[in-house]
């Protein structure tokens, strides 16, 4: 078949690289417009440009996906289907286009969650399986039928950067054979309703409000709002001095400590050497790399060289 892939950061490249090299043809591929970034604020290629454009498939970059010309210009490459894979919500005229449809790979068991962070808040939630899930695209955000699933073990210790990579590859290969099942008519789609009964879990966007550590939460929810939300953004704390300056501070490594926190919780108990801890609502989480704002990313040794606890306090507003 004749396929127009449709993505934009890394997560999308494996999908479209297993593609390109199937049987199949990807005639076109359409991502996000480049956009400045660094210093310079030099324009920068999404990931799936770049490997289009080092593998010679011609590119399309809308600003809106409307526009008379982008809408006739997708149409002249006369695809069988559309592949979406980490890209934006697409207007009907779009989706509606190829005849085989338009099928997208989300990073979730669904119906469970649907939404922009699903692979962070499967983590975040301390769930010990999740997985990637194919569907046709209808007028509702991650709504549509479902056509394929594979499932994903959760490590209890693995971050959102590692289920991250193993989500990527087995999406690529759900895409591959959700492409074949639809190219030689084998598909049997399932209607999101019928395919899960637990209480629905959505992934939200992440914003400061729900990325922001709150110390008198229990240590594993805690461990876990860490863990998923690293490598990136980053769960965040504020550290106050004594003339009440407030630093941000980032969490990206941490342990559950077997210690029960006796303290008021956001305590800091640390050796000034090797070790830092922080009091929860039950134990103490033991901080392995920060950020210290404006500082680079360092394990919890390298922060303590710099860093006097007398002089310092969590802040908890």
């Amino acid at each position: 078949m004749k396929i127009v892939f449709m993505g934009t950061p890394e997560f999308a490249v494996a999908s479209l690289d297993i593609l390109n090299r199937s049987a199949h043809q990807v005639v076109a591929v359409v991502t996000a417009p480049d956009k400045p970034a660094g210093r310079g604020l030099k324009l920068q290629f999404s990931d799936v440009k770049k490997y289009a454009l080092e593998h010679h498939i011609p590119v399309l970059q809308p600003v809106k996906l409307k526009d008379p010309d982008f809408l006739q210009q997708i149409k002249s490459y006369e695809a069988d289907l559309f592949v979406v894979v980490a890209f934006r919500m697409l207007p009907e005229d779009v989706y509606k286009i190829p005849p085989k449809g338009t099928f997208n790979v989300h990073g979730s068991l669904l119906p469970q969650y649907r939404g922009a962070a699903p692979i962070h808040w499967a983590v975040i939630h301390g769930k010990p399986k999740t997985g990637v899930t194919t569907f046709f695209l209808n007028h509702e955000i991650d709504k549509g039928d479902i056509i394929d699933f594979k499932e994903c073990p959760i490590d209890p210790t693995e971050t959102t950067g590692d289920l991250y990579h193993k989500l990527m590859h087995l999406g690529a290969q759900l895409a591959l054979e959700t492409v074949q099942k639809i190219d030689t008519g084998t598909i049997q789609v399932k209607p999101q309703e019928h395919c899960s009964h637990e209480p629905l879990r959505l992934a939200p966007k992440l914003n400061k409000e729900n990325t922001r550590i709150d110390w008198n939460k229990p240590a594993q929810e805690v461990f876990n709002l860490i863990r998923g939300l690293s490598p990136s953004p980053g769960a965040y704390t504020f550290i106050e001095n004594r003339q009440g300056d407030e630093l941000l501070l980032k969490c990206y490594k941490a342990a559950i400590s077997n210690r029960f926190s006796t303290q008021i919780p956001g305590t800091i108990i640390t050796d000034k050497k090797k070790n830092l801890s922080i009091c929860c609502l039950d134990y103490q989480i033991s901080l392995l790399e920060l950020q210290l704002q404006g500082k680079s990313r360092m394990d919890i040794s390298t922060f303590l060289q710099g860093f006097h606890s007398d002089n310092y306090t969590l802040c908890l507003k």
